[in-house]
Parts: structure tokens; C-alpha cells; sequence
């Protein structure tokens, strides 16, 4: 990934028209910068009908007078399409110009005078979202529609619905024409019924790609349709506007329109529409693959980081570990500062650099089974929200580690780990929100970390004076717990030397996760304060996406097994979740089961869209679901909150835990529970 400098994107802006500054409830400008690939026949070489009027049958009856159908886009700072708020809808290729040479052509290109405004007067500051080649693949759709109601909608709990053809809302593939799974909602976190209008494919987007977002027949609290805004209508209706963006956008449109119907999708129905592009794998991606490779090249064959023993506590507990061992790891650093708050420093060829070494923190443990006739194999532990490595001390590992003789070692998940909580919490309650790139930056560091202290185990340690005798290197494994099985996911993704790992309770991406997890609401309060409009909310949580990406599940799930990343070996994963649980929604765990091409193993719970179905036991990435006498997920984008939360259950089930040491030594996953359903209501706790 070539990270473009933030003094190149005045130069690309100056390829663009001065627009007029366009206040939330006023029209966009337009600017003069366009791609003018065409797109006649809707597969982009213009040999279409190119009448425009939306019916493929070349009579141009509708829209006689529209231009040939031309993908080309203006950069706005406002969209008048929703004229309410300024920049929705979103993502959108308007807040976007070309650019050569980025992956996609494109480069996002918000304006300052359109970022939501804390109550304290900071502004959110649009340049590290700018860098970016496209939008987030994980992130909400996002439109308002006054008033909109949510009836007939497709919810999670009828999917297929999304994709039939009388669907409300439709996301096209731009590309291949094949419609998207998603449901739709109406924004109720904060409390306002007259939320932002949200659009969530529960397929992960296929990155560098085009898609169409459309919306009709969507209906007001009183049974009414919502009307579409002036500018959409001009738009829609061919009728004559004042709007500059309008007439910038008529060929535009005409394409929009042409792919929307042949879809199935009639012009005259349309609410709204729009287009927006993701974001390349290589620009989310890159960064940290580069410093993979980088950093893992510095260490001749069979070496690996340096590591010094700080403290060795054999009275820790009798019962289960020998030895409980901290220690510090030296890794090359490739931040300006190794705390919280620093930032990646980036070279002249736009990829990060080495600033010298760091040392981090580790904790082990060595169990009693472990000698040097019986030496352990080795369990990385990732850690939950917000916490660190101690956590793999909890007594259900201790006896478990202590049963299958396993040595479990862990490291901070840095960028979102106990001593990165004042960082964050500041960041939100002042709305610096461009300041998140400090958290990111500082994950991918993080996930370097977790990257070389696999390699420090499997080498330096297992030749270790004192210890080395009771490792085996052979056998190292992966067992990631919440946010543990989050960034898990990342992990998998890049690790060269982890062929299994289980994800326990995770999902993506935070930005689904978020709003439905009882973890958020201290912090979304913090966020909430700053801000009146619940808008302002939505389209921050969008934008800090766009930064998370480069760490975060979303970015790289789908390249676990398949699709692989650069360097990189194709890896398995258990992924498990509870039904009704209060901090990570289900609905995460399943588009990440989902991205990874997981099959579902059957527990007798219920089926989940768009994963098959297998029996008794599967060899692979495999999904599995437990239930604990907790109601599903709320169809609202606020958190399960009944009965107890069965967020720490899982993990404990003797099932669960013959699955784990099972998954890790022969790659099965075989459902242990009793008649083969994993329901245990008993422990609801209602």
C-alpha cells in the first residue's frame, strides 16, 4: 500500500472546481473533476441503447432529452440528493475524486466545512479519512428519509427478503449486477425515532468495487410514502433543476438508472440512489503486511525477537501451573512513540519505517503437566475489550491448559488494551475523531507484536536455559476471547506460523458491533454529549471505520482461508458465539463466519443464512452457535440486555472445551453436546 502524503491531497483538490459551501440543510455544490468511463449498456464499454430512459428498450419515451449514460462524478461538499444532512447519503463517489495513481482510480475527498462539529467547536478533520482509496467495506449505508417507518423492511431475521425483487432496498454489485443480502433499520441508539436511515449488507464487500445503493416504497409513520427529495426528483423525473450537482450528475444517472433496471429495479419507483466505491485490499491491508514481512526479515532462519524473563512466580497456583512467567519482548518499532497515542511513521515510499526497537510486555504460563519428557505445545491467548495479557490467568484456561498440557502465552493488544482507555475516551468526549488514526496505527503495531511473538516462542524460547525443555514448538495454536476473537480474526489473516485458531464470542466489524453491545454505552455517552444530532453519530462511527479497517476483522477475514494475503499461508479457524449475547452480537459473528467461508456446524439452535449446514463434526473453518434460554438478537441496533449474559459461558462448557483441544490437534470440529444440541436454558439466568 502506497500511503498517499496528506500534502498531496490540496494538489488533487486543485484539479476540482471552488465549490460553494453548502450548509446541512442547503443544496451541494458541483466540481468539474470526472472519470468519464461510459457505460451505455451498464458493463461500462457504451455500446448500450443510451436513450437513458431506463427501460433497456432504446425509445428514450421517459427522459428523451437525458445525456448517454457516462460514470462520471463531481466532488460535492454537501449532497442536495438528501438535503437534511449534509453529507449523506454515504459512502458516496461524490465525496471522492480521481486519482491515477491509487488502486481504484479514486481518492476520497471530504470537505472541512461538512464534518459534524462537536458542541466544544472541534471539527472532526477530514485528512485521514481522505487518504483513503475508497470507503470501508464494513461500514452502514447510510440516507435519511423523514419520518421513514420500518415497515416491510428486510430485517436479519428474514434476509433472503433483501434480495427478492420487490425488496424496499437494493445494493447492487456495479460490476457483475448480482444484488447484495443486507437488512435495513432506522437509527434508535440514541433514542430519536427519527433516526438516520441505515443500509447493513451482511456479506462482506468485495473491496476496490462499485456498488448502487436504491431505496423505494418506504413508508412514513402515518402509512404515507416519503416523498424523494427535489434534487433525486430532477434527477429521476428528468424535469428541470437549478441545482448545479444535478445537472452534473444527469449522465451519471443515466447509468445508475440503466443498471438499477436491469436489475429489476424500475426508475420511477426510486426514492433514492446512489453509488460509492470501497476502498482497495492493498490500502487496507498493505501497511501492516509490509511491516510483517519487514520486521520477520530482520531475523536470520530459525531466530526470532529478543526476550528478557522479568519475574517467575512458581507459587502462583499449585494446582494447575508450575510456572507463571513475565517478561519483556524487543520488537522494531514502527511508531513515533511505543504508548498510547503515537502514530505510524511512514517512509518516502509511503510504507511504514522502522523507528529503532520497543520492548513489550508478556505473560505465560507453564503447566504442570509440562516436563521435559512431556514438553507443551504452545496457545497464543488474545485478550478481551480493552484489557491485557493477565487475562489468560482465568481459572477455566489455568485447568484446561493444565489437562492438555498446553503452555499459554499472551501480549497487550496495544491500541486497545487497559492503558489505551484514557486515549480513547479522550479522543470521543473531546471529538477528535480524526485522532482514532492514533488507535489504529497503534493495533497494527500491536498485531506485529502478537505476528513476532509467535515467532520469539517457536525459536528464541523454546530454546530458553531454564524453560526450552518443557516447549514443544511443534504445535502452536491461536484461542482468541471477545475482543480477543475480533482482532483474532485480523491475526489469522497474516500469521505464517498458526495453522488453527479458535475465535471465541467475536464479530465484525465494530461498526455493526458497536450500537448492539452493552461495552459501548459509556463510550458512546462520551460521543453522544458532544453531539445533538444523531446523524453526527452515525457518520462518525462511518468515518472511524474507514481507520479501523486497517486493523480490524473486516479487512481481513475473508483472506483467512482463501484469497490470501501476500506471503501468506491459508489458515483454519473455530468460530464460536452465544446466542443473546449482551457485548458482541451474533450478527457479527455470522457476517464473519460468512467472510471467512465457514461452514456451520449444527447444534440444534437454528440455521444461519448463508452458512451450510453440516452434522456431527467438520474438518475446517468452522461455525458453531450455543444458546443459553436468551431471546435472539432485537431487531433495533441497541444491545440484547435480557436475562444473564451469556458473553462467558461458552468458553467453560466441558463440550465446549473437549471441542477446543480437539479443533487444535487434529483440525475436526465435533460437536460434543449432549444429544448433539448445545442448548442449556438452565443457565439463562431469567
Amino acid at each position: 500500500m502506497i500511503r498517499s502524503p496528506l500534502i498531496a491531497l490540496p494538489a488533487l483538490l486543485s484539479t476540482t472546481v471552488a465549490l460553494t459551501a453548502c450548509p446541512s440543510d442547503d443544496t451541494g455544490g458541483s466540481g468539474d473533476e470526472s472519470n468519464t468511463e461510459t457505460a451505455g449498456d451498464g458493463d461500462g464499454d457504451g455500446d448500450g441503447d443510451g436513450d437513458g430512459d431506463g427501460d433497456g428498450d432504446g425509445d428514450g419515451d421517459q427522459c428523451p432529452d437525458e445525456p448517454a449514460p457516462a460514470v462520471a462524478w463531481p466532488n460535492l461538499e454537501c449532497d442536495s440528493l438528501v438535503p437534511e444532512y449534509c453529507t449523506y447519503p454515504f459512502p458516496n463517489n461524490v465525496f471522492t475524486i480521481e486519482d491515477t495513481t491509487s488502486e481504484t482510480g479514486r481518492r476520497v475527498a471530504l470537505q472541512t466545512a461538512a464534518m459534524p462539529v462537536h458542541d466544544q467547536g472541534q471539527v472532526t478533520e477530514p485528512e485521514p479519512f481522505n487518504l483513503a482509496d475508497g470507503f470501508s467495506a464494513g461500514a452502514a449505508l447510510l440516507a435519511y428519509l423523514p419520518d421513514a417507518d420500518v415497515q416491510g423492511l428486510p430485517t436479519w431475521q428474514n434476509l433472503e427478503a433483501s434480495l427478492a425483487t420487490d425488496s424496499p432496498t437494493v445494493v447492487l454489485n456495479a460490476d457483475t449486477g448480482e444484488r447484495v443480502a443486507h437488512f435495513a433499520e432506522v437509527d434508535v441508539s440514541t433514542g430519536d425515532p427519527d433516526g438516520s436511515f441505515m443500509i447493513r449488507p451482511v456479506e462482506r464487500l468485495t473491496d476496490g468495487t462499485r456498488y448502487i445503493v436504491a431505496i423505494r416504497d418506504v413508508r412514513d409513520s402515518s402509512g404515507e410514502l416519503v416523498a424523494a427529495s427535489e434534487a433525486f426528483t430532477a434527477l429521476r423525473d428528468c424535469t428541470a433543476s437549478d441545482d448545479a450537482s444535478v445537472e452534473d450528475r444527469r449522465a451519471l444517472y443515466a447509468d445508475i438508472f440503466e443498471r438499477l433496471d436491469a436489475a429489476g429495479v424500475e426508475r420511477g419507483s426510486l426514492q433514492l440512489a446512489w453509488d460509492f466505491t470501497t476502498a482497495s485490499t492493498d490500502h487496507n491491508t498493505g501497511a501492516l503486511v509490509h511491516m510483517r514481512d519487514d520486521a520477520l526479515s530482520s531475523y536470520a532462519e530459525g531466530e526470532g525477537p529478543s526476550y528478557t524473563i522479568t519475574d517467575v512466580d512458581a507459587d502462583w497456583n499449585t494446582d494447575n501451573i508450575a510456572f507463571r512467567i513475565e517478561g519483556l519482548m524487543e520488537v522494531p518499532l514502527y511508531m513515533d512513540s511505543a504508548g498510547p497515542g503515537g502514530r505510524l511513521v511512514y517512509g518516502a515510499d509511503g510504507l511504514p519505517e522502522v523507528q529503532g526497537t520497543a520492548e513489550f510486555p508478556f505473560v505465560m504460563m507453564i503447566p504442570n503437566s509440562a516436563s521435559e519428557e512431556n514438553p507443551a505445545q504452545l496457545v497464543q491467548y488474545g485478550h478481551g475489550l480493552l484489557g491485557g495479557a493477565g487475562e489468560l490467568g482465568s481459572g477455566h484456561l489455568r485447568s484446561w491448559a493444565n489437562e492438555n498440557n498446553y503452555i499459554l502465552f499472551g501480549f497487550d493488544w496495544i491500541g486497545m488494551a487497559t492503558e489505551d482507555v484514557g486515549n480513547i475516551a479522550l479522543l470521543l468526549n473531546d471529538g477528535r475523531l480524526h485522532d482514532f488514526e492514533t488507535v489504529s496505527d497503534r493495533l497494527q503495531q500491536g498485531l506485529l507484536n502478537f505476528l513476532l511473538g509467535t515467532r520469539m516462542m517457536t525459536e528464541e524460547f523454546a530454546e530458553d536455559p531454564s524453560y526450552g525443555d518443557l516447549v514443544d514448538p511443534s504445535g502452536v495454536y491461536y484461542y482468541g476471547i471477545s475482543q480477543g476473537g475480533i482482532f483474532g480474526g485480523t491475526f489469522m489473516a497474516l500469521t505464517q506460523d498458526i495453522e488453527r485458531g479458535c475465535l471465541g464470542v467475536p464479530g465484525q466489524p465494530y461498526n455493526l458491533l458497536l450500537n448492539r453491545s452493552v461495552d459501548f454505552d459509556t463510550y458512546f455517552t462520551l460521543l453522544k454529549d458532544g453531539y445533538e444530532d444523531s446523524r453526527d453519530l452515525q457518520i462518525l462511527l462511518s468515518l472511524i471505520q474507514m481507520l479501523w479497517d486497517h486493523a480490524e476483522p473486516s479487512g481481513y477475514t475473508f483472506a483467512i482461508s482463501d484469497n490470501l494475503l501476500p506471503n501468506t499461508p491459508a489458515s483454519e479457524v473455530l468460530i464460536r458465539a452465544a446466542v443473546g449475547d449482551h457485548q458482541v452480537s451474533t450478527l457479527g459473528a455470522h457476517l464473519m463466519a460468512r467472510a471467512v467461508g465457514a461452514a456451520h456446524l449444527d447444534t440444534g439452535i437454528r440455521e444461519i443464512w448463508g452458512l451450510d449446514l453440516v452434522e456431527g463434526q467438520n474438518t475446517g473453518s468452522t461455525y458453531v452457535e450455543y444458546a443459553f434460554g436468551l431471546p435472539e438478537d432485537p431487531l433495533e441496533n441497541v444491545p440484547q440486555i435480557a436475562c444473564e449474559d451469556p458473553h462467558a459461558k461458552l468458553r467453560r462448557l466441558e463440550s465446549a472445551r473437549q471441542q477446543l483441544h480437539e479443533f487444535f490437534q487434529t483440525g475436526e470440529v465435533i460437536n460434543y453436546c449432549a444429544d448433539g444440541v448445545c442448548d442449556f436454558p438452565d443457565q439463562s439466568g431469567c
